[in-house]
């Protein structure tokens, strides 16, 4: 009796073992590195990693790693395997591709296996300027002083657009922070300020709500002029601004490299379209999303997320294939 005791016992938890492991062997889990805590893109990045979650039934688990920028995200590269997801600017693959200035000295072939999954919320230009003029063109800064803050990207690009279209001189920049933009407008110490952001953009809408604003729109031509993506700010998006608002915007990328393997970046990506919907009613910079922004996407996409898009329909380049 002792002996068949045993060995029903044996049965039993090998059986409860079972059970308890099966679950755990299915889940996938991935590494999603985005930005320092605190910021716009790390709490992107929570809600990205909820959705996933969400979208695969828990199948697919993904730990948000916090990071010092994308630059070290795309270095992690040479040192990671498996399920590595980063975010980054497109130009960013492009240089470490080539060996490029941050990335001089480094293996190319360290970077060869990047590939593209989706596009997240861009780093989008927004000229802010007091008054209810509505929309403005680059032209009416002529003459007003304006803060583009220090050592951002907004601050480098609208350097460049001011130097581009001839404004430099007829254009009184402030020295000063982007933080103090809002409140050094609202008290009539400069004409306007510079920010780069994914939109809705937080300043700006705090300084919407409690002044009246116009915001720069540009041309066509302009916007070819600058070499950067085009970005549509849809009217209604800022209090007082009806009509869309033509700006630029630094594209940003969620990728993974080529060790991942084909059916989790295809569940990734087809997670990620599927809930981006439910993730801007809770958070509208996700609407800002569209799939035409897949063309921004460098290098070549994973074979799972390009599975994705074919099924879905939705136009990818060539180049990307």
């Amino acid at each position: 009796m002792g002996m068949l005791r045993r060995a029903i016992w044996a049965t039993v938890t090998a059986a409860l073992v079972a059970t308890l492991v099966a679950p755990a062997a299915a889940q996938t889990r991935v590494t999603y590195k985005s930005a320092a805590a605190g910021t716009a893109y790390y709490q992107m990045g929570v809600e990205l990693s909820e959705a996933i979650k969400a979208g695969t039934d828990g199948d697919v688990v993904v730990t948000l790693e916090e990071s010092q920028g994308s630059v070290q995200n795309v270095m992690a590269v040479m040192q990671r395997s498996g399920n590595y997801v980063f975010t980054t600017p497109p130009a960013l693959v492009n240089k470490a591709m080539a060996a490029e200035a941050p990335f001089e000295g480094r293996p190319t072939s360290a970077f060869e296996g990047i590939r593209g999954l989706f596009p997240i919320p861009a780093l989008t230009m927004h000229w802010v300027v007091a008054g209810d003029g509505g929309l403005l063109g680059l032209e009416d800064l002529a003459g007003k002083h304006i803060l583009i803050g220090r050592g951002s990207f907004g601050a480098r690009e609208a350097r460049r657009y001011l130097e581009l279209f001839d404004l430099i001189d007829d254009v009184r920049i402030a020295d000063a922070d982007i933080g103090s933009g809002p409140d050094a407008l609202k008290n009539g110490q400069i004409d306007g300020f510079v920010t780069a952001s994914t939109f809705p953009a937080p300043n700006v809408i705090e300084t919407a709500a409690s002044m009246d604003i116009s915001l720069v729109s540009l041309s066509d031509e302009e916007i070819e002029a600058t070499g950067a993506a085009h970005q549509t700010i849809p009217g209604g998006t800022y209090a007082g601004i009806d009509a869309d608002v033509e700006t630029t915007s630094l594209p940003v990328i969620a990728y993974t490299t080529a060790a991942m393997d084909e059916q989790t970046a295809y569940t990734i990506t087809r997670s990620f379209w599927e809930r981006r919907e439910a993730m801007a009613e809770e958070s509208p910079w996700w609407a800002g999303v569209t799939p035409e922004m897949v063309g921004n996407i460098a290098g070549t996409l994973h074979p799972g997320a390009l599975r994705y898009y074919d099924e879905a329909g939705i136009e990818v380049p060539e180049r990307l294939r």
